[in-house]
């Protein structure tokens, strides 16, 4: 043989499967070109000049991270769809009198080929489109452009070893296939699965019960600690329970529609139901992989999409007024002081203020139990009971909110952050309050919106009222003094409020005394930069896992529509017509299409609650936003999703046909 033989050989084959193999193609360079930005974002010197670049650099370093960990899966599990289509080519080699390890070459030189051409397109893709997505980033992270062009040559290398890897590994997998294979079952390898799979029922009910624990998880989380504990075992259980009901649950239902003789009995039912039961045992791990990925997609997109499109209400949530200064243990004396020093300079930038509040609060960590609150237990709790009580007096209530309430002895008003309080009596050790109202709004809030813990705060009539519980809960008298917190709200642009809260930080510091002074426009750009560049990770990973879902449904339609070939050749010849063909096509694509997007869908609705408790913890309360977002997302996803379906049931009929 020639030494150009296997080459060409191998070229000729690519050529010949190139509906297989220019969609393979296409994602690999796809997954480079991501890839690549993603390495290049993390290290690029631009990011260096931005505020907060530490935070930004380990998220994007982080979605490199998953990219390349998903795209080793993706790639690998998408080869695994070529290599049954050649198969039966590669079996006609050995037959035809080519030994295994001559197909092995073959294997090497078309592996070698896609990985030029993957690398060669991808990286100087990447190159080429990193600077507009790095003026992406700019522009969502509210970021002045900076001119510059950077070839990050850590990123190359990082693109070069990840993905050279994962040729390697697809490599490897293909020639173990082929050679542990006999001649006669490389041949029928496409043909594996035609038997009638059995119905297991305790693999079906092992399924609904991992569904269902999964749904419970998720519905009766009611705290972000919570949340945070459940959520990745919660989705552990769902995922588990998808692949067992599309396995086993799916073989049972159309076994007993095929057990309906008025359904099962029509042309198009009878072909559709029978064509999937008997290779559902291949197409089921496919169908469960599209819903899981579809639901990946949702919810990443609708969450990073309403994180930054309620970026105005996260830091309202974060900063109730625009500049708020806070300490603890401060007593009276220091108070007044910090009062007047904040007033001075007010007065001495000529600044305008409104919307005061002042606060001398008291916060307690405690468990909870029901309406019960007692001392925490350093070396006996849990996170689930972890609740922070914060108290006011009604004095500084009324003066900052603008009321004229009024409290007796034992009476208090309840305003709820994070969790429940059932009853209308609150104990607190051998001390007890009578909720007279649950407030709906608190501007004291602030920080305390991000707690992980159940979060409360309660006004009371009086200091000796807070004086009581702290010694009900705490078991001594020696109350610390109480903490510090004045907001207001500055009139003005916001260079005014900047220059402001720099002076107020400048001259509390003469203090010598641990105070925050925290301003919502000096802390816009770290916020920006923070819930921006989750956005666009989002944006990123969202589209890798569209680009996983099309790829999918596309090879399992065109392995569908191989398989069927000779099955609808076999009933033209007996008798159908090309339109009863369409329709029976149309009925089982249709079916058996639709279906991991309905389950998508019904595995959100049930993750909805449990989202939103995740949500709390970036300061994101907003729920109404956040359901527009995600039924905004659905809905962009459901016209795409049709859109693929028509797509890929052209292609699956132009194969049958």
């Amino acid at each position: 043989m020639s030494k150009g033989f296997y080459a060409k050989l191998a070229l000729n084959n690519i050529k010949k499967n190139s509906r297989g193999y220019i969609p393979y193609l296409l994602t690999c360079i796809g997954t480079i070109i991501m890839f690549y930005n993603m390495c290049y974002l993390a290290v690029v010197k631009d990011i260096g000049h931005m505020s907060d670049s530490q935070s930004l650099r380990q998220m994007l370093f982080l979605g490199a991270i998953i990219i390349g960990i998903f795209s080793v899966i993706f790639l690998i599990y998408t080869n695994s769809f070529l290599i049954k289509q050649r198969k039966k080519e590669f079996g006609l080699f050995n037959i035809l009198g080519m030994e295994k390890r001559h197909i092995a070459k073959i294997m090497i030189f078309e592996t070698l080929f896609i990985a030029i051409v993957s690398f060669i397109i991808g990286i100087l893709s990447g190159i080429l489109l990193s600077k507009l997505i790095i003026l992406l980033l700019f522009k969502i992270l509210n970021y002045n452009v900076v001119f510059g062009f950077e070839v990050p040559i850590t990123a190359v290398i990082a693109t070069l070893l990840v993905f050279g890897s994962i040729f390697i590994l697809n490599l490897v997998f293909n020639i173990i296939q082929v050679h542990r294979s006999k001649p006669i079952e490389l041949l029928k390898g496409s043909d594996v699965g035609e038997k009638e799979p059995k119905t297991k029922w305790l693999l079906a009910l092992a399924g609904g019960i991992s569904l269902s624990i999964g749904y419970y998880l998720a519905l009766s989380t009611d705290n972000a600690v919570a949340a945070l504990n459940v959520f990745f075992i919660a989705v552990l259980f769902v995922m588990f329970g998808t692949h067992c009901l599309f396995n086993a649950g799916s073989i049972a239902i159309l076994k007993a529609l095929r057990k309906n003789k008025k359904y099962y009995y029509q042309t198009n039912h009878f072909i559709s139901i029978s064509g999937m039961i008997y290779r559902m045992k291949q197409n089921a791990a496919g169908l469960a992989n599209i819903c899981i990925l579809s639901t990946a997609v949702i919810i990443t997109l609708s969450t990073t999409v309403s994180l930054y499109v309620g970026m105005e209400d996260l830091l309202r949530t974060r900063y109730p007024r625009n500049i708020i200064v806070s300490a603890s243990d401060i007593s009276d004396e220091t108070a007044f002081r910090m009062n007047h020093i904040i007033q001075n300079q007010i007065e001495k930038g000529n600044h305008s203020v409104e919307n005061n509040i002042r606060y001398r609060p008291m916060s307690f960590i405690t468990s909870q139990n029901g309406s019960s609150f007692t001392k925490m237990d350093e070396n006996n709790f849990s996170y689930n009971d972890l609740a922070l009580l914060g108290f006011t007096t009604l004095k500084d209530y009324n003066e900052s909110e603008n009321k004229n309430v009024t409290l007796k002895e034992g009476e208090a008003l309840l305003y709820t952050i994070h969790g429940e309080v059932p009853s209308d009596k609150i104990t607190l050790n051998n001390y007890e309050l009578n909720i007279k109202e649950r407030i709906s709004a608190f501007a004291y809030e602030g920080e305390t919106a991000a707690t992980l813990s159940n979060s409360y705060l309660l006004v009371i009539d009086s200091l000796d009222t807070i004086k009581q519980i702290y010694s009900s809960l705490e078991g001594n008298t020696n109350m610390p003094e109480l903490s510090y917190y004045y907001g207001f709200d500055v009139i003005g642009e916001s260079e005014d409020e900047i220059e402001l809260t720099t002076s107020i930080q400048n001259a509390l510091s003469d203090l010598e005394i641990d105070i925050s002074v925290e301003g919502a426009e000096i802390n816009r750009s770290s916020f920006y930069t923070v819930y921006g560049g989750l956005f666009f990770l989002g944006l990123f990973i969202g589209l890798l896992f569209i680009m996983a879902t099309v790829l999918i449904i596309y090879y399992k339609q065109v392995a569908e529509g191989f398989d069927d070939k000779e099955r609808y050749e076999i009933m033209k010849k007996v008798g159908l017509s090309h339109k009863e063909i369409k329709q029976s096509i149309h009925s089982q694509v249709i079916t058996v299409f639709f279906l991991p997007l309905v389950t998508a869908i019904i595995h959100i609705a049930f993750a909805f609650n449990v989202i939103t408790e995740l949500l709390s913890i970036f300061n994101l309360t907003n729920i109404s936003l956040f359901a527009i977002c995600i039924a905004i997302t659905i809905l962009v996803f459901v016209v795409f999703y049709i859109a693929v379906y028509f797509l890929t049931a052209r292609t699956y009929y132009k194969i049958v046909s």
